[in-house]
């Protein structure tokens, strides 16, 4: 699965704060999904949070970080993975969840970015327990390089 071909309306808002957008809903079922999957299969330091992910077909899809000393795959990334496995191609919503209750978590910065040049409408969830929110992944990377829109197309040919 490679990032989707560029197109003319692939950036995200330059100013998402500005946005007058209604919040998108929290899905509860997505995190309940990987905080199960946190409390199963994350044990000892190999594996330390899980990730969900929705399909947009409704279709859920979930995997576990790989943690090596050497930079392993985030959980978000391993997701992702998955998720081609699965024939699916277009995620609409992800979130990360802690081992140990810490509930749900942010995704790095190396997540945020390959999520948003695979799945530009995606949306993250985010916050504490008690303040979780829906947001679209382009506001957590302001001012972001979108590797779509710096793809020549066949018809331009190589820069001389």
């Amino acid at each position: 699965m490679t990032p989707p071909s560029p197109s003319p309306n692939s950036s995200p808002d330059p100013n998402p704060a500005a946005s007058t957008a209604a919040p998108h809903p929290v899905d509860h079922e997505l995190v309940r999904a990987a905080t199960a999957l946190a409390a199963t299969a994350c044990r000892g330091d190999n594996h330390t949070v899980a990730a969900a992910g929705r399909a947009r077909d409704g279709r859920i899809v979930t995997a576990v970080n790989v943690y090596h000393f050497t930079g392993g795959p985030c959980a978000e990334l391993v997701a992702i993975g998955a998720a081609a496995t699965q024939g699916i191609d277009d995620l609409v919503a992800m979130v990360a969840v802690g081992d140990r209750d810490r509930g749900v978590i942010p995704p790095c910065g190396r997540c945020r970015q390959v999520l948003l040049d695979y799945f530009p409408a995606l949306h993250v969830v985010v916050g504490p327990a008690d303040r979780l929110r829906s947001v679209p992944v382009a506001e957590l990377l302001p001012e972001s390089y979108v590797w779509a829109d710096h793809q020549l197309d066949a018809s331009q040919g190589a820069p001389e």
